[in-house]
């Protein structure tokens, strides 16, 4: 059994709305210096040994991403 991490994130290009609505709820709770702030997905996947890296892309990609205006990592994490 193997541990893989996909965090999901908007592209750069593509405008977030929850992440400005965060960056103004920090300025009016009294936060400061923050300049940006972009919100994402994390998924933690519990995998058996048979499934290989072009399987967790197909994953990423097809279900856990919108390719379109998405980009993601994926990170095996030792168990």
């Amino acid at each position: 059994m193997a541990r893989v991490v996909v965090d999901v994130m908007p592209k750069p290009e593509i405008l977030d709305p929850q992440g400005q609505a965060a960056l103004g709820a920090a300025g009016r709770l009294g936060f400061t210096g923050i300049t940006g702030i972009r919100q994402g997905k994390h998924f933690e996947i519990e995998v058996d040994d048979s499934v290989d890296d072009a399987t967790l892309e197909k994953i990423a990609e097809g279900f856990l991403a919108n390719p379109v205006i998405e980009q993601w990592t994926i990170t095996r994490v030792d168990a």
